[in-house]
């Protein structure tokens, strides 16, 4: 079975608005979610760890255990056409990822 979780390296106040936003247009609703920050316990028996381009050198787990970093803008303080992308390349990225899992699975 294919699974994933999502966390952060620094646990922001709330969900970015204007993520709730884009995300809505596409049929998804994080208004009652909450950010969470990354921690050993959920990267213990994960196959895959992924950063979205892991910038704050103290807080990438990058130091301390094997991920893959996807490089991408972090969506903080851009207009929604920006996020938008953002999201997209998610999208896109995540779809490639489980392809290549069913292939090795």
């Amino acid at each position: 079975m294919i699974g994933a979780s999502s966390a952060g390296t620094q646990r922001g106040a709330g969900v970015n608005p204007t993520v709730v936003e884009a995300m809505r247009e596409v049929g998804i609703d994080l208004s009652g979610e909450r950010p969470r920050q990354l921690t050993p316990e959920m990267w213990r028996g994960a196959d895959r760890v992924i950063t979205m381009g892991c910038g704050v050198a103290d807080s990438c787990p990058a130091g301390f255990l094997t991920t893959e970093d996807w490089g991408l803008d972090d969506p903080h303080g851009q207009p929604l056409e920006v996020v938008r992308a953002i999201r997209d390349q998610v999208k896109q990225r995540v779809e490639e990822l489980i392809a290549s899992l069913q292939k090795e699975g």
